[in-house]
């Protein structure tokens, strides 16, 4: 019998712990709750869940950090779910490590579809073996980069990334295009975390991510992965 998915919910907001918690048991989910920082960080040591939940405006520590400390050891699927609606706020969150940012008051059932969406993408990527592009390697197996001798531990979504832009290698995608393949169609607008995905990555692949060399900018239009030997040097 296949074990059901293993979601922490993170909210201070009892209401909203009882009514989410409900709605997603209702749907298939093992569902745990912590109403602070330490008790979500707590929770996650003792049993890696599949996904978080994570609202930022927590009693002992911003949600922020808390993504960080996460990071550190996981790349478990990070949701945030905040009342925060600024873009500023955003990107700091996706800089941090979150993979998607819900904004409250929010829709159950686009909550449920990002859910569903990150957590298919971790457990079935339908990928397997080795892919190789020029000085990347990705393996769809362990789920491990290396660019050249260099070894690149990756967040889910900065390994979708990648992966997205290797599978059209050289090729300028538009920011709407990757938005969509990496969120789905809910992101469609909203650049500011692809902006801030591609800046995360930058700083884990690039030898200088001011120059970069690899993942190039190509203005008011996207992004392409170079692989070529003779790869071009390009600012943000």
């Amino acid at each position: 019998m296949t074990e059901l998915p293993h979601l922490l919910i993170v909210d201070d907001d009892s209401l909203i712990q009882e009514s989410l918690s409900l709605f997603l048991r209702l749907r298939g989910y093992n569902v745990e709750s912590a109403h602070s920082g330490a008790e979500a960080l707590a929770a996650i040591a003792r049993r890696r869940p599949d996904l978080v939940i994570l609202d930022l405006g927590l009693p002992d520590m911003d949600g922020r950090a808390v993504c960080e400390r996460v990071r550190q050891t996981s790349d478990i699927p990070i949701i945030v779910l905040s009342a925060r609606s600024g873009d500023s706020e955003k990107i700091l969150a996706l800089e941090r490590g979150a993979d998607d940012y819900v904004t409250k008051p929010f829709s159950s059932d686009e909550l449920l579809a990002r859910i569903r969406v990150a957590l298919r993408r971790i457990r079935h990527g339908g990928e397997t073996g080795r892919m190789e592009r020029g000085p990347l390697v990705i393996d769809f197996d362990r789920r491990r980069v290396r660019i050249g001798n260099k070894q690149v531990r990756l967040t889910p979504k900065e390994f979708e990334l990648l992966v997205f832009l290797a599978r059209h290698p050289n090729r300028v995608i538009p920011h709407q295009t990757i938005l969509v393949a990496i969120w789905g169609q809910h992101a469609a607008d909203r650049p500011e975390q692809l902006w801030a995905l591609v800046t995360k990555l930058r700083r884990k692949i690039e030898p200088n991510p001011e120059q970069p060399q690899y993942l190039i900018s190509e203005p008011w239009v996207g992004y392409r992965l170079v692989t070529e030997s003779d790869n071009p040097s390009e600012e943000l």
